[in-house]
């Protein structure tokens, strides 16, 4: 009973260690007890995460229905390989920001608001990661995007900041909201919006306590995929819908840019997985469908690595910069995301498993590489008398080594230089596509990675190499030094261990995008209560 409350308890156990804070603030009148109780949250949601991996592994996946009403009636949390790896990295990146943020933060009265906002936001990540229903999954990304636009425009003294909180914030609650339409779709076709009882029905047609089809489920289909989609593509900020991220990214807090960058985009990507997937299968009535949709998603995510990357080559605000490089990642992610349209590669084929994996690693690679910039970046721009601007950094990084060593790490792990992770898991797209029968698709890989030079060239210049100015650097202590360490460590480790990793994410992908994957794993939930 354990696994039980590791996986239900987390998410409820965090929302009210977050919210608690504020009424604390009113009593407790030390900065440094809310750095501490922030960082021992995090550890908490880092153990659990932890220990929810090591049971989905030795176990297999684990359901925690809420109320004791097991789906399709109530709500549920299920874990299997794919999400628990994606809560065990989102808890260990965050625990990691939010040391960083005791550097960071040094005002008594915002302290307690800022990790309210912070821990709200890691709440509403693991929500949509665990969470086993469609409409609990619409709520959840509430929960994580009003954390969001709050830490957007936490300088609310800053009117950047305040617009680009507002464009986000009106941007996001129309992509939720196009989201909350599609699930109307869903549930008046299906009947359901548990995602076990859903795939029952669209891959296996069996009927189930929920009922039957209702209506044209393919045009209904159809509307709430397009509506979804375009919602979880602005979440994880995909061109077109990548408008608000290189305001909302810069102008945020330097822990709160590399939260955002580095694992709330990653939330969208896994939405677009579970439903093209996992529901809405290769082995679904609505397969013909599903196609269309990845055919989209091949020619966005194309769109966006090149945007992303051209756009790095003209920037000269450092997190403008590493905003865009953001938006060329994800649409990599998208790229090896679309290999399992039909006319690419069948399931369980080398292109198949390839493509699949190659995105989750990617997926894995950026948010390490990412994070690491961006917090190297803050460290970058304290030193360099706050300012943003890559001619006026003047080469600081260059006072001291530890932190000019961690900038080469992200920027040659986002590069894809071997022997870093970021190589290995963009060789795997690269080859899956090979495998595929569509090379041109390989060709476009390399031309992103080759164009995103140009940006990463720029940085590591005004960082490292331009002529330094003659004034003396403010001092940094070893906080936000020990972070960066820790992340270039694990950076350099994805690489080391590419071998071991890629065979494992293949043996994953291999279990969970299967037919006999989806039914062992997924109905879980479903079948340990229906089918007793």
């Amino acid at each position: 009973m354990v696994y039980l409350l590791s996986v239900g308890l987390l998410v409820p156990s965090l929302i009210g260690l977050a919210f608690v804070l504020p009424l604390i603030g009113i009593f407790v009148r030390n900065v440094k007890f809310f750095h501490a109780y922030a960082s021992l949250a995090s550890l908490y949601a880092l153990a659990t995460a932890a220990y929810n991996f090591h049971i989905v592994l030795s176990e297999g996946v684990k359901a925690y229905p809420f109320g004791g009403w097991w789906p399709p009636i109530g709500i549920s949390y299920e874990i299997d390989e794919v999400n628990a790896l994606i809560a065990l990295l989102t808890t260990s990146v965050m625990f990691l920001i939010t040391l960083y943020s005791a550097w960071y933060i040094k005002d008594l009265k915002s302290a307690p608001y800022y990790y309210t906002l912070l821990l709200g936001l890691e709440v509403g990540m693991l929500g949509c990661i665990y969470t086993g229903d469609a409409f609990n999954l619409f709520v959840m990304l509430e929960v994580m995007s009003i954390s969001a636009y709050a830490l957007v425009g936490f300088h609310r003294s800053k009117p950047e900041a305040v617009e680009a909180a507002i464009k986000y914030g009106l941007f996001g609650a129309v992509a939720t909201t196009l989201y909350f339409i599609g699930l109307v779709f869903v549930y008046g076709s299906f009947g359901t919006l548990n995602m076990a009882d859903l795939v029952n029905k669209v891959t296996f047609g069996i009927s189930s306590a929920s009922g039957t089809y209702y209506g044209q489920i393919h045009a209904a289909t159809a509307v709430a995929l397009a509506l979804s989609l375009w919602a979880f593509t602005f979440k994880s900020a995909v061109f077109p819908n990548h408008f608000w991220l290189p305001d909302a990214h810069p102008e945020a807090p330097t822990p709160v840019s590399a939260a955002l960058s580095g694992l709330v985009v990653n939330v969208g990507v896994y939405a677009i997985f579970r439903f093209l997937y996992t529901i809405f299968s290769p082995y679904s009535i609505v397969s013909e469908l599903r196609d269309v949709m990845l055919l989209a998603l091949l020619i966005l995510g194309l769109a966006s690595g090149f945007v992303g990357a051209f756009m790095m080559a003209v920037q000269d605000d450092i997190k403008r910069l590493l905003a865009y490089s953001t938006v060329s990642h994800i649409g990599l992610v998208l790229v090896g995301l679309s290999i399992g349209i039909s006319i690419a590669a069948h399931p369980n084929t080398p292109a198949y498993v390839n493509g699949l994996s190659g995105a989750l690693y990617h997926l894995i690679n950026h948010s390490l590489g990412k994070s690491l910039l961006f917090l190297a970046s803050g460290v970058v721009i304290f030193m360099a008398g706050n300012t943003r601007r890559l001619d006026e950094i003047g080469g600081v990084a260059r006072r001291n080594p530890l932190l000019g060593f961690t900038i080469i790490v992200g920027v040659l792990q986002l590069l894809g230089v071997p022997p870093f992770g970021g190589f290995f898991s963009k060789y795997l797209l690269y080859s899956s596509y090979v495998e595929a029968g569509m090379p041109y698709v390989s060709v476009m890989i390399n031309a992103i990675s080759a164009i995103s030079i140009l940006g990463y060239v720029r940085l590591l210049y005004a960082a490292l190499f331009k002529t330094p100015r003659t004034r003396e650097v403010p001092k940094v202590n070893l906080t936000p030094l020990t972070v960066l360490l820790a992340l270039a460590i694990l950076c350099i480790a994805t690489g080391v261990l590419s071998g071991s990793i890629t065979e494992w994410l293949r043996w994953i992908v291999g279990r969970t995008a299967s037919e006999q994957g989806i039914f062992n794993y997924w109905f879980y939930g479903y079948y340990l209560f229906w089918g007793r």
